[in-house]
């Protein structure tokens, strides 16, 4: 098994596709941190507003803006990890060296995890370096003399981490690189955020947008400009954690038995 993660390990080392995302992901959600305390902090909310965010939820909002907006991209790694076994067709080199393909598909998790912890790590300190000094500039507090903004960082680390997880689930499942992608883009997106607009507006269906899959990742961090805005609420932070491994967990049973069990030819 050691030698299957190791195997894994310099599969994603030997390119520069891992560290290329993780500064891409960094510099996204330190704009969106610091674009979103300024457009706040400095445009003023009016309390007739539609969508206003309370002053004592802003610090909380902007520095969860990598789990609002930027988990697209461990979500998109996680999946290419996967995916580029199939792309290359290397795939069947891995299954020869390794047969039993329950370790194959265990070490690539296993592979997954140390970039995983990473991206969380780097995201959140993202949207402290940026946030902080934008809320500072804008005349609003950092509140980082409060725990709950720790707490808030520490969670949405935790919460970028279990993004990568899903997407090696979902890199099971769709083992088509750019069908993948496409997918995780137009989901993240377009559709979920649409969604969750659109249920928000209607309460007998509102409790149904917590269960989606970006509403449980924000419910990890326990802040998010949905639930802020009022637009959405959050389910606790255990029960987002549980959901959203959740949702990986089954698409990478499904794809273990269409995809990964299936012949070599």
């Amino acid at each position: 098994m050691t030698a299957a993660v190791r195997a894994e390990l310099r599969k994603i080392l030997t390119t520069r596709l891992w560290w290329a995302l993780l500064a891409a992901m960094a510099g996204a959600v330190a704009f969106l941190a610091g674009a979103l305390a300024l457009a706040i902090g400095l445009g003023g909310q009016q309390p007739g507003d539609e969508l206003t965010v309370p002053p004592d939820q802003l610090a909380l909002t902007v520095y969860s803006a990598g789990v609002t907006l930027g988990y697209v991209f461990p979500l998109a790694f996680g999946a290419i990890i996967v995916t580029q076994e199939f792309r290359h067709r290397t795939f069947q080199t891995s299954v020869l060296a390794e047969p039993r393909r329950t370790r194959v598909a265990a070490a690539k998790l296993l592979a997954a995890l140390p970039f995983a912890l990473a991206y969380g790590l780097a995201s959140s300190l993202a949207a402290l370096a940026a946030g902080a000094p934008a809320l500072a500039l804008a005349g609003t507090g950092t509140m980082l003399d409060d725990p709950a903004t720790w707490c808030t960082l520490a969670l949405g680390a935790v919460a970028m981490a279990a993004w990568m997880l899903v997407g090696v689930g979902f890199g099971t499942l769709v083992t088509n690189q750019v069908a993948v992608v496409v997918g995780v883009l137009v989901w993240t997106q377009i559709v979920e955020p649409l969604a969750r607009i659109g249920l928000g507006y209607w309460d007998a269906a509102a409790p149904v947008a917590r269960f989606l899959p970006g509403a449980a990742g924000e419910a990890i961090a326990g802040s998010s400009f949905y639930s802020a805005t009022g637009l959405s609420d959050l389910l606790a932070p255990w029960a987002g954690l549980l959901v959203l491994l959740g949702y990986g967990l089954v698409a990478a049973a499904i794809g273990w038995r269409t995809s990964f069990r299936r012949d070599i030819t």
